[in-house]
């Protein structure tokens, strides 16, 4: 882990007020890096950002003119993002109605979050990396966007065709800004414990939570650029392995969401 020093870098972590996205800004704060973290809750970024000795910034993704206000206040007071994680997401109406009860705004929330917050920071970050060159960002997306549906996991439309569309995205950003010297990655965390998935109880196949940290670490340190554009899960890849096997990755075309025939 030492050569992931972070030092001198400017991380945004949304969605860093708890659970995946805290865990992230306490990992880039250990590795050197000064940590700006965002959520709509203030009192728990603030209790976040007082333990890391990061900045607290309260933000709808969902909203253009916040996502702005976000982004000027980090800059201003950190300096320009080197790296973005857009981990802020939402998990739709609970209990997973059919989609005759579901409520049309209910179901349109979870893409305003999941999917236009993300393309909202990544545009409002993209200008300044593409000016200097170099930047990378981390789409937090889910398994839920590409395992196998069957009746008994069906947790309603909303959630797994927005992160389906968050990886499409981030593998689209990927090819536009690499260019600029910009990589974009996907990452999957695993089923974490968390306060959006406590429902599911102890017998869950729970993954242990430091280890989608521990991948975003690696991912804006620069060594796993070759792999931008993919699809990364935090328990079952091994991203130190990966990397030296990129040209086999692309050449067969794995670590992405595909058509089989």
């Amino acid at each position: 882990m030492a050569q992931d020093d972070l030092s001198g870098r400017v991380a945004l972590v949304t969605g860093g007020g708890r659970g995946i996205g805290a865990n992230i800004a306490r990992e880039l704060t250990h590795a050197g890096a000064r940590v700006a973290v965002a959520a709509r809750t203030r009192a728990q970024v603030e209790s976040v950002a007082r333990e890391i000795g990061g900045l607290a910034l309260e933000v709808d993704v969902s909203d253009e003119p916040s996502v702005a206000r976000m982004v000027e206040a980090a800059e201003r007071e950190l300096g320009p993002i080197d790296v973005l994680v857009n981990n802020a997401g939402v998990m739709g109406s609970s209990g997973a109605p059919p989609i005759w009860e579901e409520h049309p705004a209910d179901w349109w929330r979870v893409f305003e979050v999941n999917v236009l917050g993300a393309y909202l920071c990544c545009r409002a970050v993209a200008s300044g990396m593409v000016e200097r060159g170099h930047g990378r960002i981390v789409n937090v997306g889910s398994g839920a966007g590409h395992l196998a549906v069957t009746p008994g996991n069906v947790r309603g439309t909303a959630y797994g065709a927005s992160k389906a569309a968050l990886h499409r995205f981030s593998e689209v950003l990927a090819a536009q800004l690499g260019q600029y010297g910009i990589a974009v990655f996907t990452v999957a965390p695993g089923l974490v414990r968390t306060a959006l998935t406590e429902e599911l109880g102890d017998d869950a196949p729970w993954t242990p939570p430091e280890l989608a940290p521990r991948l975003v670490r690696v991912l804006a340190s620069g060594r796993a650029d070759s792999l931008s554009g993919r699809y990364i899960h935090a328990e079952h890849d091994d991203v130190e392995a990966l990397i030296p096997h990129i040209d086999s990755i692309l050449e067969n075309d794995t670590h992405a969401i595909r058509l089989q025939r």
